[in-house]
């Protein structure tokens, strides 16, 4: 009670003098008051800490005394106070640097607002800030926007992003190389309109996925470039996130697969030339026995003294030998040769595994490998480069009789699952270990002896099957035989 009877009798005056002064302490910036004889009237908390200074040798002392001269004359701090005094108006924000002695250099912002009082100016109060960290910050923050620009521009790869919608925004130097168009040929027009044709549509629907779900999406379209052709592409797109949710955008970075498309061609090649190799001496024994049953009709046609029936039926066996061996050298020829044909068509999947099963049956016969085959009776067509679809199932089949050296079965069977088409390839060989299945896919891995594989077939056969917009999938136990399961969307 006898505090609070102090308190009510206390001085009101007395009472604001406090309440200003704790206002002034609460401020976290540098402040001042000057009167209009440049001196101190009052300093806050912060000032005397960070100057390290005391009230007693700041307050009614006059600015040069308080300040180094080299700062005064860089902030020009005389002549602005009294234009402030005179025209009671605040100054716009300064900045101003300055190094004590033995100390790094500091940045400060600093500003002079009037107080007035019934339109005529009291004080000027100096409000200043140390800002070095913030500066120091943006300049981190400048340098790595620099060095991310930079990154972007030297890359090999194509760099772009857009908007949700898939306007696009940034196009990297990489994008403008590849493809000819520079970004103001490309900035705010659909990315789809730079693709080929038959994928626009697949575009429009991955921009509209990724707006639903936020993935990275991985996908294999053709660019067009500035002259009109077209450059396969391997894209990789992701979400341009503001924050940790919203997105804003998208990023899509493409590599250019020219030159990796040649390479696959070429090992292509060089596996159907290996294929023909392992088939050798089956291929020899077929084309054998036509070509020993054509010798021994001839030999009959030479004798004189034969019927016009016996002569009828040597002939029919002549003419039905060289189709056989015609049709073995032309599948063969088919399949050996590099295909002219790049696009998509419609391939009947059916006939396409009986041709290759027939390249394969008398290297077999050799191994004693039993040929069971389970299609259905109506078409299965698909979309594909049958050149290529061929050389999966040959290299699934080779890999299947070299897995039976001592004979057994492989069963070959199709059927549709849905929108898909299933083709599989059983045998009752020596199997995978499971240290070896996750591994067979992967380029130059091989478990055959050395000089005796690549490692490259399997690889192919995945980035075709993929690249058909399909899977592999593989079962199989060490001992009891393997199945290889290829799946491609039906037409």
């Amino acid at each position: 009670m006898q505090t609070a009877g102090r308190e009510s009798t206390e001085n009101p005056s007395k009472r604001y003098e406090k309440l200003y002064t704790m206002l002034l302490d609460a401020i976290p910036s540098s402040v001042l008051m000057i009167n209009r004889d440049l001196r101190i009237i009052a300093a806050n908390r912060n000032f005397l800490h960070k100057s390290k200074r005391s009230a007693l040798n700041t307050v009614n002392n006059r600015l040069e005394n308080v300040f180094p001269a080299i700062i005064l004359d860089q902030m020009d701090i005389t002549r602005r106070i009294r234009q402030v005094f005179e025209e009671n108006h605040s100054t716009n924000g300064e900045r101003f640097t300055y190094r004590a002695p033995g100390l790094p250099t500091r940045v400060f912002y600093y500003i002079l607002l009037p107080f007035s009082m019934a339109d005529t100016v009291e004080s000027v109060l100096l409000l200043m800030e140390d800002i070095t960290e913030q500066v120091r910050l943006s300049q981190d923050v400048r340098r790595l926007e620099r060095h991310l620009a930079s990154v972007v521009e030297c890359a090999s790869d194509i760099i772009l992003s857009t908007d949700t919608d898939g306007r696009i925004l940034t196009w990297n130097t990489a994008a403008e190389k590849i493809s000819g168009l520079g970004l103001y040929e490309v900035k705010g027009r659909y990315l789809h309109e730079f693709c080929a044709e038959h994928y626009q549509n697949d575009v429009k629907r991955v921009f509209a996925d990724m707006q639903l779900h936020r993935d990275s999406i991985m996908v294999e379209w053709d660019l067009r470039t500035k002259d009109d052709n077209f450059i396969p592409v391997y894209w990789v797109f992701s979400p341009l996130k503001e924050g940790f949710s919203q997105s804003v955008g998208f990023v899509a970075v493409g590599r250019d697969l020219t030159e990796r498309r040649k390479l696959e061609t070429q090992l292509l090649q060089s596996q159907k030339l290996a294929a023909l190799g392992v088939m050798a001496g089956g291929i020899a024994h077929e084309i054998r026995n036509p070509l020993t049953i054509c010798s021994s009709a001839a030999q009959f046609l030479k004798e004189d003294e034969i019927s016009t029936e016996f002569r009828k039926e040597c002939a029919e066996k002549i003419h039905i030998g060289i189709q056989r061996a015609s049709i073995i050298i032309e599948n063969l020829l088919r399949f050996a040769r590099p295909s002219a044909r790049t696009e998509a068509a419609a391939v009947n999947l059916g006939t396409l595994v009986e041709e290759t099963l027939t390249l394969v049956a008398n290297q077999a016969k050799i191994q004693k490998v039993e040929v069971l085959v389970e299609f259905p009776e109506e078409p299965v067509v698909i979309s594909g480069i049958a050149s290529l679809l061929q050389q999966v199932f040959m290299n699934l089949f080779l890999n299947a009789i070299n897995a039976m050296p001592e004979g057994g079965s492989l069963r070959v069977w199709m059927h549709r699952k849905g929108g898909q088409v299933l083709v599989g390839i059983e045998d009752t060989g020596n199997g995978i270990s499971e240290g070896d299945i996750n591994k067979i896919f992967d380029p130059f891995y091989t478990t055959s002896p050395v000089g005796k594989g690549t490692g490259l077939g399997l690889s192919l056969c995945y980035s075709i099957v993929k690249h058909h917009f399909g899977s592999i999938e593989v079962t199989s136990s060490k001992g009891k035989g393997s199945t290889f399961t290829v799946i491609l969307p039906a037409l």
